[in-house]
């Protein structure tokens, strides 16, 4: 039986999403080792640790696979994925928008605890208005958040490879699709133009090289001196500064809103698992884009999450200086379905599924779920649905060699891992 067509999953996942309230280090750090080798430009990492790793950004995902071998766990990875997706899918994810994660880690002495969510969605400014209304930025706190209390690495390390990739990396077939989407209305952003243009005209083809300086500093400035060096300083004052002048019409006060909150998810059960969600609003709108990605690690610990910039690219348009390009104000479209759940039976993780295609991506968690559950993690879903999937059949810790990873074909990601 498909999990969407369960009333008792249907209702836990409609359960309405609370309000949010506005509530010199070197490069070679722990956790991304310096006398490491490996590209991340090749197709895969020989995974030395058990672990896997799904992204919808293939260099996020070979980021976080990096963080496990060199000792990190599935939070610290995700951490990672998150920050290195910023820069590599800026129309799905980036400093500027938010995200949600559902995260079961096991506590420091191995005992398995329940699973919580963390929703850290790009809000709405203090003030309406602006020619391009942004949102106010809530990705770096969120993904701070999860790395500090889960994880095991410096936060440094974290973000170190996200940093390196900001230098220098190719445009991902990912990225180069979205490209194609909303390219025109890019270039005619000057900021904006200046690194997504192609030197002939155009935007930038799978394969360029994507060169984002201005982020490359913002992300030191983060890695260097944690979340004061984006939402405080000269930095946060130069973002407002930059987001004022691209018509966000956010405020130095909007800084302090929006902060990530822990919480509890939306939890049914299901073929003698237990289905845990991050709990969404019903919506049967046409949605904004999103993008996912998880991590599983050698304890069982498990991190999925979803993000978004509230429209593709957002707004459209950097704050000038700082590299970040500004996530659209929930006041201006639709909020997007941040959607991810994990199945398990008593201590053991059984899968973890993130999902997208903008109305279809709760059906795309239901319906992964389902297949991973079945046996069947390779089985597509209905388009516009994509999903990216986990599955131990034989669960974890303990059943390492059931575990498998998927992305969906269909779309430009990668799953990287294995024993």
């Amino acid at each position: 039986m498909a999990l969407h067509k369960h009333p008792v999953l249907r209702l836990a996942l409609l359960v309405t999403l609370p309000l949010l309230a506005g509530c010199g280090v070197t490069k070679h750090l722990p956790g991304f080792g310096g006398d490491d080798n490996t590209s991340l430009g090749q197709a895969d990492i020989a995974p030395s640790v058990f672990g896997y790793v799904v992204a919808d950004e293939p260099q996020a995902a070979l980021a976080a696979r990096q963080i496990l071998n060199n000792g990190g766990n599935a939070a610290d990875a995700a951490a990672a994925a998150g920050f290195a997706m910023a820069v590599t899918l800026p129309s799905r994810a980036g400093l500027g928008g938010g995200g949600a994660c559902i995260i079961k880690m096991p506590a420091a002495d191995g005992t398995a605890q329940p699973p919580v969510t963390l929703l850290f969605p790009a809000g709405a400014p203090a003030q309406a208005g602006g020619d391009r209304p942004a949102a106010v930025p809530t990705l770096a706190r969120g993904l701070l958040a999860l790395q500090a209390r889960y994880g095991t690495l410096p936060f440094a390390s974290v973000i170190a490879p996200a940093e390196r990739l900001a230098g220098s990396s190719p445009v991902s077939p990912a990225l180069a699709a979205d490209l194609q989407v909303v390219g025109g209305a890019l270039l005619a952003d000057p900021v904006a133009a200046s690194i997504f243009g192609a030197p002939g005209g155009g935007v930038l083809t799978a394969g360029a090289n994507l060169v984002q300086p201005d982020l490359e500093t913002t992300l030191e400035s983060l890695r260097t001196q944690g979340v004061d060096g984006f939402y405080a300083g000269s930095l946060s004052r130069q973002f407002i500064e930059g987001a004022d002048q691209a018509g966000a019409n956010l405020a130095a006060s909007d800084l302090n809103t929006g902060l990530p909150m822990f919480g509890q998810p939306a939890v049914s059960k299901f073929d003698g698992n237990t289905i845990a969600f991050i709990p969404n609003p019903p919506n049967d709108g046409n949605l904004p884009a999103s993008a996912g990605f998880e991590v599983l690690d050698k304890n069982g610990g498990v991190v999925a999450c979803a993000t978004s910039m509230n429209n593709l690219f957002g707004t459209g348009r950097i704050a000038a200086g700082t590299g970040v390009l500004l996530a659209a104000s929930p006041r201006a479209v639709t909020p997007p379905l941040l959607t991810a759940g994990i199945a398990y039976k008593g201590d053991e993780l059984h899968a973890a599924v993130t999902g997208t295609g903008q109305v279809g991506a709760t059906d795309a968690v239901l319906d992964g779920l389902a297949n991973a559950l079945n046996k069947t993690p390779a089985a597509e879903v209905p388009d516009p649905s994509r999903v990216n999937v986990i599955s131990c059949p034989g669960g974890m810790p303990g059943g390492e060699s059931s575990c498998m990873a998927y992305a969906d074909p269909r779309g430009h990601g990668l799953a990287t891992g294995g024993h």
